[in-house]
Formats: structure tokens, C-alpha cells, sequence
């Protein structure tokens, strides 16, 4: 271990998770794998994560990924470019091929332990393991310090929340010194919840450890293929691990409703994702677009990205993402538009998709998701007027009273939902 504490981050290596198939954040992780998924009009979820790291100078990071790895991959590669002067890089990694099958990753911990070989290269005393679809702003540097003063094998950086949470969260039980007496993995027995309640309220798990080196390396040969459901539990109760209590935003997105909602709290600029920090930026693709042009439009409390062309239509409490096209008489309320990766589709693209991408005039939308490259007619209505809770049509659905419009979707003109 080097002496200085200014050298700290350069003996830590990140590891994010972003592999999961995002099933219930379907039909966003159609095509796409969940940290590829956009958020706040020009971001995508796996920047956060790498932001939070990169602004807490960890600059030796993994990235083990899954599902749909080569967007993911072609984001990472095109936005984080480490020069041949500055020390780190982000490795991407994801499941090997041999002769007889591809190999799959079978949990959070499966997917480290079988990088093992890569992860164990980087010259660091300590890894630090992030989730690929969380939001929040944490000095992680913070965080490692903690582990390293307290001399711990293990921290898991956690947060207090609702009881009714702790059923889908990792819960302990701490003392003064934050050294943490027990945890067990999303509780569901009522008993077993009130056993981990301080103040009305439980310590959980926010998926983000701190590990030593060699505490790693001899904890991944143990059975138990996720983190969370097997090698903390195992881990925490040999002693010698700690909780970091963090008092700050975070959100796992793990539905449509964390997802949305997420997206609406930037809106409200309170209990949300800090964009606005310049001191702690959150990275994305630097894209050579024109502004965004708008013609006698109403807009309140909504961000309109880079590109957007808005013509007489009025924009309220809504997420607006790059290159959309909104026609005049539309009114778009509390929604999400994901934006374009173009203004014009490339020749023979397949599936093949709407030759323009638009809402056109006369519309009406309503605490809806419009994804990608979606060419909407004149005078729809999505509204959900029958408030249904899930529903299921041709490229367009409802979930938890979200209508979702699938990328590449067309919806002609005079449709109502």
C-alpha cells in the first residue's frame, strides 16, 4: 500500500455493473441494454456512474457488460477518450465465446468472477463496485478514504430509507462505529424488517462496495453467483466490514415509474440527479449540433436539447431529448421525449424505420415516453383516457399509467389511447 494519502485513488480500480437485461424497464431495453438508456434528455444512464468515478479521480475503471453490449460499448468508446498523457483508461469487458457455447454471465458476482483474469492486472489495493443504471452524485474518493481508515475488508456505502423499501433492498444493522452486525438481502418477513429499524426507518444497501484486494479475490471463490443475495451476506458476517452512510440523492432505476419519475424530479430542481455542478460534470457525447430552434412556443419547467426544432406547440413539465420535431396546435405535457440519434435515417436501415421523426400538429400527449426515431401522425391523443394501469398494442404500451411509444414506432394521424 503506497503511504501518501493524496496517491489513494491511484491504488483503486472501479468496476461497474452493466449487464443486466433491464426486463422491467422494458420496452426501453428492447434494443438497447439499461445503462444504454437515455435520461435527462442528452445523457445515458452509464454516465453517471463513470461521471461520479472519473470526478473522484478514479481513472482505472471496467466496465462488464451483457445484453446488447455493443451500443453501450460504441458510447463508452466515443465519449471517454483518455489521452496518451493521462494515466487510467476504461477496459470494456463482456462474455468470451469458446468452441462449444458463449458464456453468460449468471449474476452481478458471476460477472467480476469471470473477468477475473483482466480485473486482477490492474497494480491496485482496492476495487470499487458500481452499479450501471443508479443516479446520484457521491464522492467516491470519500468513500475509499473511509475504507482505508478503517482498515475494513469490506464497505458497503448505504443509505436510510422507508421500511416499506427495505423489502426490495440489502438492510443491516450497524454500531457506533459503523461496523455492520448484520445484513440480510431484500427481507420479506415483517419480523425480520423490524429487526434492522432505527428511527422508523432502515439502513440499506445502495449496491456500491469497496473491497481490499485480496478480500476480493478469496471472497469470488466462494459459491453465490450475485453480490447482494450471497457474497455480502457471507462476507459482512466475517467481520471486519463497514457501512458507509451516505445522506444524498441516489435512485435505482429499476422500472418505467423510477424512470419517469427520475426524469420529472430534474424538472423540479429539488431531491434530483445535480447536472448544474461544473465543478463535478456529468460526462456525455460531445455531439455537433445546432441549437435548439423554437417558434411560438409556450414552454414551463421543461428542458429542450440541442437540435429540437418546436413550431407553435406548447411544452409543459417535460423532458425534451436532441433532434426533436414538434409541429404547431401539439401540446406535450409531463412527458419524456428520448430525441434522435438523426434527423434522417440512413439508407436500408433495418428494421427498417419512419422516413422523418416527429410529433405532428394538433397533438395531445400525456404523461407519456416517446423513444427513439418514433413518427407520430396529426391529432393523436395519448392520454390514457381509460387510466389503465398496463396495457399492450402494436408498438405502444402502458406501463404503471406511462404510455410507452417503442422506438420506431409509427402512430397514424386521428389515434387516441
Amino acid at each position: 500500500m503506497g503511504e501518501g494519502a493524496g496517491d489513494l485513488v491511484e491504488r483503486v480500480a472501479g468496476i461497474v455493473l452493466a449487464g443486466g437485461m433491464g426486463t422491467r424497464l422494458f420496452p426501453l431495453t428492447k434494443s438497447r441494454c439499461k445503462p444504454s438508456v437515455g435520461f435527462g434528455g442528452r445523457y445515458r444512464l452509464i454516465d453517471i456512474p463513470l461521471s461520479n468515478a472519473l470526478n473522484s479521480k478514479i481513472t482505472k475503471l471496467f466496465v462488464i457488460s451483457q445484453h446488447f453490449a455493443s451500443t453501450l460499448h460504441q458510447h463508452i468508446l466515443t465519449t471517454y477518450r483518455f489521452d496518451l498523457f493521462r494515466r487510467g483508461g476504461i477496459e470494456l469487458l463482456s462474455p468470451d465465446e469458446d468452441h462449444e457455447k458463449k458464456v453468460r454471465f449468471e449474476g452481478t458476482a458471476d460477472a467480476v468472477r469471470k473477468n477475473l483474469d483482466h480485473i486482477m492486472q490492474a497494480p491496485v489495493d482496492y476495487f470499487l463496485i458500481l452499479s450501471g443504471d443508479q443516479l446520484y452524485n457521491m464522492d467516491l474518493e470519500a468513500l475509499v478514504r473511509f475504507a482505508e481508515d478503517k482498515n475494513a475488508d469490506m464497505v458497503v456505502a448505504s443509505l436510510y430509507v422507508d421500511t416499506e423499501e427495505a423489502q426490495r433492498m440489502g438492510v443491516m444493522k450497524i454500531d457506533n462505529t459503523f461496523h455492520i452486525k448484520e445484513f440480510c438481502e431484500k427481507p420479506k418477513e415483517p419480523s425480520v424488517i423490524d429487526r434492522f429499524v432505527s428511527s422508523k426507518r432502515v439502513l440499506a444497501s445502495m449496491g456500491i462496495y469497496v473491497f481490499r484486494r485480496d478480500v476480493l479475490f478469496q471472497l469470488l471463490q466462494e459459491q453465490g453467483n450475485d453480490f447482494g443475495h450471497h457474497l455480502i451476506p457471507f462476507q459482512a458476517a466475517k467481520g471486519n466490514s463497514f457501512a458507509y452512510v451516505y445522506d444524498g440523492y441516489w435512485v435505482d432505476i429499476g422500472t418505467i415509474k423510477s424512470f419517469y419519475d427520475a426524469n420529472m424530479a430534474l424538472l423540479e430542481r429539488d431531491h434530483c440527479l445535480n447536472t448544474y455542478d461544473e465543478g463535478h460534470p456529468i460526462f456525455t457525447l460531445p455531439q455537433n449540433i445546432p441549437s435548439p430552434f423554437l417558434q411560438d412556443v409556450r414552454v414551463k419547467k421543461s428542458y429542450i436539447s440541442q437540435g429540437s426544432i418546436i413550431e407553435g406547440a406548447e411544452i409543459e413539465h417535460s423532458v425534451l431529448g436532441m433532434r426533436c420535431r414538434v409541429k404547431k396546435g401539439t401540446r406535450i405535457h409531463r412527458s419524456i421525449l428520448m430525441g434522435n440519434q438523426f434527423y434522417v435515417p440512413p439508407l436500408h436501415q433495418h428494421p427498417p424505420l419512419p422516413s422523418s421523426f416527429q410529433i405532428g400538429e394538433n397533438c395531445l400527449i400525456e404523461k407519456a415516453i416517446i423513444d427513439e426515431h418514433a413518427f407520430i401522425g396529426d391529432n393523436v391523443r395519448l392520454i390514457n383516457e381509460k387510466n389503465l394501469q398496463s396495457y399492450d398494442g402494436e408498438g405502444l404500451c402502458i406501463r404503471d399509467g406511462i404510455i410507452i411509444v417503442q422506438a420506431g414506432t409509427t402512430i397514424p394521424s386521428g389515434f387516441t389511447l
